[in-house]
């Protein structure tokens, strides 16, 4: 992502609604849609394209083996309309920016006015002879591997993560969960390890969380190696790119995402869309992007829903709406399931502020968290209900007015 050039924002003078279309229908698709039909109304129309037909509420993937808490599934279309928008079924194939048109796998040409790219990546094998944990699809596979370490037959459990690593959290949260586990079952024998790249644990948030994260991993017994590069496993080791290689009876490790080739659309080597602080594609006319097919290093999300908001605000005033579009400008919040009290954890750089908390720092107190999308999600899903016990005991209810001078510090991520 970069900031290079002058955002054009000139308003579009149109006697119908001009044409938005969202490839993609995932949280940064959703929050957009939000966005923009409470920043123009019917200025114009939202047409979101997915070949999905669920919306998959996915964070809480880490939770289910362990059973207290599950991926949860939606009727996409259900809640497209209910965010005022309409549903498209077909895949991206790619965009003519020169005719306005995006193309199908199907062949189909859907015309636009505006379009924003929302669409997510594919999680690929990053350590070669590790378990891949990607989310709900791996459920069954991580309970085997703790059945297996319930009865014995794994003695030493190893979380790791590739070097190009995007949004470690879940990791962690995995190694906190699968202690607890084990020590509930009478398994304490078993060693959990973490092996990361990072410098300190769950550095992204700074060095007050690092610090914390790391008293909280030794109280739960969870042995930390940092600095460590995996690369691959083999014959009940994991291998580094330097040092020694690490004893491990079954390794853990989170994917490497890969975005998909757009015709069309400049792509970086990873595959990944570059855009300005305004989520304008780079190259492009009338093109945005937000989320996770963005270059931005870090795949979460609740940014994804800040650079949602950052697009539908820079489509507004190109639509005409009267309002000085925001630049997106990340807070990163995490909520970090440990198998007994959640921490909230916010983080906010450009004003080097920190929070570090077993109270909700913010309300519904969930994973992913959007301006639009929480409190849309909690009225049509009963978000709160999605959390684990421990969570949502210990969560209160914050009320915070949203103006223009706290919307970017409240906004959820």
């Amino acid at each position: 992502m970069t900031g290079l050039g002058e955002v054009r924002h000139t308003p579009v003078m149109a006697e119908s609604p001009l044409r938005v279309l969202i490839a993609g229908a995932g949280v940064a698709g959703l929050e957009a849609a939000l966005a923009l039909r409470d920043l123009v109304g019917d200025r114009v129309t939202v047409e979101l394209v997915s070949p999905e037909e669920e919306f998959v509420y996915r964070p809480l993937a880490v939770a289910a083996p362990f059973r207290i808490g599950e991926a949860r599934r939606f009727p996409l279309r259900r809640l497209v309309e209910a965010a005022g928008a309409t549903l498209t079924q077909g895949a991206v194939q790619g965009v003519d920016a020169e005719r306005k048109l995006l193309t199908t796998d199907d062949d189909r040409k859907l015309a636009y006015d505006a379009l924003l790219l929302a669409l997510g990546t594919r999680p690929l094998e990053a350590i070669e002879g590790a378990f891949t944990f990607r989310g709900p699809q791996d459920e069954a596979g991580l309970e085997r591997i703790l059945e297996q370490a319930r009865s014995g037959w794994v003695r030493r459990l190893v979380f790791t993560l590739p070097a190009q690593f995007t949004w470690p959290m879940p990791l962690y949260e995995l190694a906190l969960l699968t202690r607890i586990h084990l020590s509930d079952h009478g398994a304490d024998g078993v060693v959990v390890e973490i092996v990361s790249p990072e410098a300190a644990p769950l550095e992204l948030f700074g060095v007050a969380a690092s610090a914390a994260i790391r008293e909280l991993l030794e109280i739960r017994g969870v042995k930390l190696t940092l600095n460590t590069v995996p690369t691959a496993v083999e014959d009940g080791w994991l291998q580094v790119s330097s040092g020694d290689p690490v004893r491990a009876d079954q390794v853990i490790a989170l994917p490497r995402l890969e975005a998909l080739p757009l015709d069309g659309v400049p792509q970086n080597e990873q595959g990944f869309v570059e855009v300005d602080e305004h989520g304008r594609v780079l190259g492009l006319d009338d093109v945005w992007a937000a989320g996770d097919v963005t270059s931005f290093s870090i795949k979460q999300g609740g940014l994804a829903t800040q650079q949602a908001d950052a697009a539908a605000e820079s489509i507004a005033a190109w639509a005409g709406a009267d309002l000085q579009p925001r630049p997106f400008d990340p807070v990163l919040r995490g909520l970090l399931l440990t198998g007994l009290t959640p921490r909230f954890i916010r983080s906010e750089p450009s004003a080097e502020q920190f929070a570090f908390d077993t109270e909700p720092l913010w309300w519904p107190p969930a994973k992913i968290v959007g301006r639009h999308l929480a409190p849309f999600l909690a009225e049509h899903l009963a978000l709160s209900e999605l959390l684990p016990d421990a969570a949502r005991e210990s969560a209160i209810p914050i009320e915070v007015e949203l103006t223009p001078e706290n919307h970017g510090v409240w906004s959820e991520v």
